[in-house]
């Protein structure tokens, strides 16, 4: 029998290619150093580096600056304020930080950057000059910050995180970075991960286009602009946050709250659409192939980060490169997710048995019908039920979680936050389902059964042919 570090442990051949990948990588895009980790199982299972500087590859104690990733940690520290009630997603801005150009943007708009604002600060590039050039919100936003209607459309914006960092410190009273490590990085054990390098950590360079040659990249500290894209971490600490993005931990953020923030919220545009990208709340979304893959990747001067996951195969990957471009950063990051999921596929948990089950749930199980479409009810290992079309490829799946007095909400697709029901006649048996209007039957419209605009007195019937 195999034991869970066995069943997470990687085979020499993925191992291989894992390293393979990082190595071609690093060659073609010619950066000074790559380092990079694998995660399985909630666990870190593979590391691995290259460099340029014989015997001196960094390992996964090593800083790197991680650009927008920082985005995501802020994101976190706003949905805990939500969690406990100090704020609404919906709530305006300035209900909480009064005086902004921005205000009316509401929380989760600047969480899912659909707030309309500016994707960059007024001129000089804010990356590389000081931060106190922008010491105050109205530096960091302009005159003009608003460019698109507030929820329309998908609009990058780094000022927009440099506001829900300005909104963490107003409602905690202190730094967000102390925030931070005190709510996030402290509890998840990340301490090589802050707003400041601490040694060792890897110098940012860039490599000239048409030459084999270096020049520094200057570091800045990024004052007002900070959440937008400050903070150093390793490969070590961003693992760990990555099992914490799959599974929670109720120290910091729970996992239904995690998964509210992988879900998409904001409208794509006609490229990203295309090309299977799309944003939650501070979390990436991009399909590769078939594979969800989640996070976020990272670009300042001199550095390149990315984080991703794929939480239906519990593996996630991340990739520091000391480069300011020449790694396709993103795809270097999924394809060290797809390697160990193709390879290695998800083994599943043992089948067991509900410890107990309502039987009056129970008796409502098996195939309905939405009209003559056939549907099957199923209970769910969570409670919860699920109903399924039976054709493959059918429309309008979903899961949906017990709300009490015998009725469900819908959580995923066409039905989220539909209430299902089971409708009882005065004898106590089931009628019919009612869902959002919709009457499901258990034969195809059944007469007994209050199916809208009624069924035909003459019932089924064959096509007479004449002649």
């Amino acid at each position: 029998m195999t034991t869970p570090q066995d069943e997470n442990a990687l085979l020499p051949a993925t191992r291989r290619a894992l390293l393979h990948r990082i190595a071609v990588a690093q060659s073609e895009g010619r950066t000074p150093s790559l380092t990079a980790a694998v995660a399985r199982g909630g666990e870190i299972v593979w590391t691995g580096a290259r460099t340029s500087v014989d015997g001196h590859a960094p390992d996964g104690d090593v800083q790197y600056r991680i650009g927008s990733i920082t985005k995501t940690f802020v994101a976190v520290l706003v949905m805990r304020l939500r969690d406990e009630g100090r704020l609404s997603l919906q709530d305006p801005l300035e209900k909480h930080l009064p005086g902004t150009s921005a205000g009316e943007a509401t929380i989760a708009q600047l969480l899912a950057h659909t707030a309309g604002l500016a994707a960059e600060s007024p001129a000089p590039w804010w990356e590389r000059t000081p931060g106190s050039l922008r010491p105050e919100l109205a530096d960091v936003l302009g005159d003009n910050p608003g460019l698109h209607p507030g929820g329309r459309r998908f609009h990058y914006s780094n000022p927009g995180y440099t506001l829900l960092g300005a909104l963490v410190e107003e409602l905690r009273q202190e730094p967000w970075d102390q925030v931070l490590r005190r709510e996030v990085l402290e509890p998840l054990g990340l301490h090589r991960t802050g707003p400041d390098p601490v040694a060792p950590s890897a110098g940012g360079w860039a490599v000239h286009p048409w030459a084999d040659v270096l020049l520094p990249e200057q570091v800045e500290d990024l004052g007002r602009m900070a959440p937008a894209g400050q903070l150093w971490s390793t490969t070590t600490d961003l693992a760990r946050f990555a099992v914490f993005l799959a599974h929670g931990d109720d120290r910091v953020l729970s996992a239904a709250s995690l998964a509210e923030m992988r879900t998409p919220a904001a409208p794509p545009e006609p490229g990203d659409l295309a090309s299977g990208y799309g944003y939650g709340l501070g979390m990436q979304i991009q399909y590769w192939g078939e594979r969800q893959v989640v996070g976020h990747s990272g670009s300042v001067p001199g550095y390149l980060a990315n984080l991703s996951l794929s939480v239906a195969d519990d593996v996630a990957a991340v990739v520091l490169v000391n480069s300011t471009s020449g790694v396709p950063i993103s795809t270097l990051g999924a394809d060290l997710v797809r390697i160990v999921a193709e390879a290695e596929p998800r083994i599943p948990e043992p089948w067991r048995p509900l410890p107990d089950v309502d039987p009056e749930t129970l008796a409502l199980t098996g195939p309905w019908y939405w009209g003559t479409q056939a549907f099957v009810l199923r209970l769910t290992p969570d409670g919860g039920v699920s109903l399924d079309p039976l054709a493959a490829n059918g429309p309008r799946r979903s899961r949906f979680r017990a709300a009490g007095d015998g009725a469900w909400t819908g959580l995923e697709g066409y039905y989220a936050g539909e209430t299902l029901r089971a409708v009882r006649r005065s004898d106590g048996t089931v009628s019919h389902l009612d869902l959002g209007s919709f009457v499901f039957t258990r034969i195809p419209y059944d007469p007994a059964a209050p199916v809208p605009g009624g069924v035909d007195e003459g019932g089924w019937r064959g096509l007479k042919q004449e002649g």
